[in-house]
């Protein structure tokens, strides 16, 4: 049985949980946002696929039908690479999930380029997946050094970026996204310390 993910992920909760630090102290966590269009595949996959990080997962799309459970392709397709995500429901990305996420993780250009747009001042802490993939070394600097060093607001985003949008595929189309998430995320687990 694969990995569960839970259905709170998808939205953000207006306190963030934490894990407790020393007596009478609560560190938060880190909130790590997976974006794409519509909330229903690319984010949700990721967001399972990254939720043994030490990050708090929130998932959100930027043009979003609010409240839809996912499709039965994505389904299948997570649970083909041994995920689920339980309970998912699709999210409008809000300002206070941009305010709120320590880290925006775009499955493609367009989603940098919209952050960009409709948030200037997130745009230093949003990467597409893949760049972040490429790009993150290792620590053991803290996480947000490493991204700070990166200078996201500045770099130029290519179309090799994108994570291909499975919306409106058959199953193997979902399938192969699922795969290439799925040999990101893994990757890119053990760096997001």
């Amino acid at each position: 049985m694969g990995r569960r993910y839970s259905a709170r992920c998808s939205t953000v909760a207006a306190v963030r949980t934490g894990d407790h630090v020393g007596e009478g102290t609560v560190a938060a966590k880190s909130v790590l946002l997976t974006l794409c269009t519509g909330n229903a595949a690319r984010s949700v996959m990721a967001g399972a696929m990254l939720e043994l990080s030490q990050l708090r997962i929130v998932t959100a799309g930027t043009h979003v039908v609010e409240g839809q459970p996912m499709s039965r392709r994505t389904r299948d397709a997570l649970a083909s690479v041994g995920m689920r995500a339980d309970g998912h429901r699709s999210h409008q990305l809000t300002d206070r999930d941009v305010e709120d996420a320590d880290l925006i993780l775009a499955m493609a250009g367009e989603h940098v380029h919209y952050i960009r747009r409709t948030h200037p001042r997130a745009a230093s802490k949003t990467v597409s997946i893949k760049r972040l993939w490429r790009d993150l070394p290792d620590g053991p600097a803290p996480l947000g050094e490493r991204l700070g060093a990166l200078g996201l607001s500045d770099l130029t985003v290519e179309s090799w970026e994108d994570v291909e949008d499975p919306a409106g595929g058959e199953d193997d189309v979902y399938l192969s996204c699922a795969k290439e998430l799925a040999v990101l995320c893994a990757d890119l687990l053990p760096r997001l310390a």
